[in-house]
């Protein structure tokens, strides 16, 4: 196998900058968002966002990219950090239950052996249970996108009928996870499903790229359009729900995965920008160059390599993706030209006018780009 062309020695600081900053990013003024306008709003400006404090999703994805680069390390060097989080989380009180919220469950359910802690494992197990029996469902059964209402913790934005790309890795990882765990097979049987429904409504077969969401009340894919950080979802989330299986998974089920997984990469590949970046609208090459979604789309391809799907001509682009992730990273540790949170778009405009924000998950998913690129 050949060698990244660049070295630990080259990205292990630029990874402790990177994570240093994730885990001090504080929190932010939630109370602006009991006033925040539609406008603002559509462009990403929602203040729970913003911080490392919150449950919510942007800082669910932040602490997967920690949990990774404890996991290369192979110890529990930052534990007590996830332990005071989660704490001062239950102490503070839950937002509303829904699939973006689900996310920090995924590294709670992976943390379980190491905090110990007989509740958390009982809280795990009963968000399970609700994204089974009292999640709203599309038709076919589909887990319906229902979110955090902007300005109320406690209350809920049902996005009737939608499924967004966002899901799998927001709450499809979580009950995948749990399946295995707790050997529970109508658990794990749901999470396929669920990857199987997505692609099949979200997959575009013309290009092999991802639509963000698709209604069923509307009977379309909204505005068509193929987000960066939307198709990455797919493209790191399927190769961690494809591992959870440790090999058992069924070779037929395993080959259409790895076939759709191929096709996007074999796509993303002819819309890199020259950069090494993708745009935020992968095919609009004049909207700007987006810099969470190129992580995990680098991150999706390492990993791919490393797992057997892709052959070692992919490192090329992946390297190519990693040098633009580092050049994008400040002094102080700053993932740089990160897109905040992206409500669903009926047009391009809506991705291009996405403010442009520090952000957990832009952390993150730097993080796990430069923890892939490793060797070990």
């Amino acid at each position: 196998m050949e060698e990244n062309d660049m070295t630990n020695k080259e990205l292990l600081p630029k990874i402790h900058l990177v994570m240093d900053k994730l885990m001090n990013l504080g929190g932010a003024d939630y109370e602006n968002d009991r006033s925040v306008g539609k406008e603002e709003a559509s462009r990403g400006i929602i203040a729970r966002d913003f911080g490392i404090e919150e449950w919510d999703w942007p800082q669910g994805v932040g602490l997967y990219g920690l949990l990774k680069l404890q996991r290369f390390y192979g110890d529990n060097r930052y534990l007590e950090f996830f332990d005071s989080w989660f704490e001062n989380n239950f102490k503070k009180g839950l937002p509303s239950k829904n699939i973006n919220t689900t996310a920090p469950y995924l590294v709670l359910a992976e943390l379980l052996d190491d905090l110990k802690n007989p509740e958390y494992e009982k809280l795990c197990l009963d968000h399970a249970h609700w994204l089974m029996t009292g999640l709203p469902k599309t038709k076919e059964g589909g887990f319906q996108h229902v979110v955090t209402a902007i300005g109320d913790r406690d209350g809920i934005l049902l996005n009737e009928g939608e499924m967004w790309i966002d899901t799998l890795f927001m709450a499809v990882l979580f009950l995948n996870k749990m399946g295995h765990r707790f050997q529970n097979q109508e658990w794990i049987g749901e999470a396929l499903h669920q990857v199987l429904l997505h692609i099949k409504y979200l997959y575009d077969k013309h290009t092999g790229l991802f639509y963000h969401g698709w209604s069923f009340l509307l009977n379309n894919n909204f505005g068509g359009v193929f987000w960066c950080r939307g198709n990455s979802w797919f493209t790191y989330g399927i190769l961690e729900f494809i591992e959870s299986y440790e090999g058992t998974i069924d070779h037929g089920l395993l080959t259409y995965l790895t076939d759709t997984f191929k096709a996007q990469v074999n796509a993303l590949i002819g819309l890199q920008a020259p950069s090494g970046l993708w745009h935020t609208v992968l095919t609009d090459p004049s909207s700007y160059e987006e810099v969470s979604g190129s992580g995990a789309i680098a991150g999706g391809i390492l990993k791919g390599i490393k797992m057997g799907i892709l052959d070692e001509s992919y490192y090329v682009c992946a390297d190519r993706a990693v040098k633009a992730v580092c050049k994008n990273i400040g002094e102080d540790g700053t993932v740089l030209n990160v897109s905040a949170g992206t409500g669903m778009g009926y047009d391009e405009d809506h991705y291009k006018n996405i403010t442009i924000r520090p952000m957990a998950y832009g952390q993150s998913l730097a993080l796990i780009s430069l923890v892939e690129a490793l060797n070990e």
